[in-house]
């Protein structure tokens, strides 16, 4: 386990980076996160944040598929709004584990 500090806020990440704790999530910590990623976030940004955390909430497992069918967006465009592994970087701007389908 890692501690970082996003914020002024201490939180605890596992060796990929990934909060292991959604509790210490909140929205600045997720804007640092995206800086990170070198992800400007928008609107729509949060709107799949907000999709994945619920889902997460909900134990329900996430795939890239299952969020392009969600109504919240298509794939072509969480491909745009997460470049080069939008699900991975998603999952981590949203401060829950990386989901299991992801290399």
């Amino acid at each position: 386990m890692i501690e970082k500090t996003y914020a002024g806020i201490c939180v605890s990440c596992n060796e990929e980076g990934y909060l292991t704790d959604l509790s210490q999530w909140n929205r600045q910590i997720g804007t640092e996160i995206a800086k990170e990623e070198g992800i400007e976030m928008s609107d729509r940004h949060w709107e799949v944040v907000n999709y994945i955390q619920d889902q997460f909430k909900k134990e329900v497992p996430l795939t890239i598929r299952k969020i392009g069918k969600s109504g919240v967006v298509d794939i072509k465009e969480f491909y745009a709004l997460f470049p080069e592994g939008p699900l991975k970087k998603a999952s981590r701007i949203s401060g829950i584990p990386k989901p299991v389908g992801c290399i």
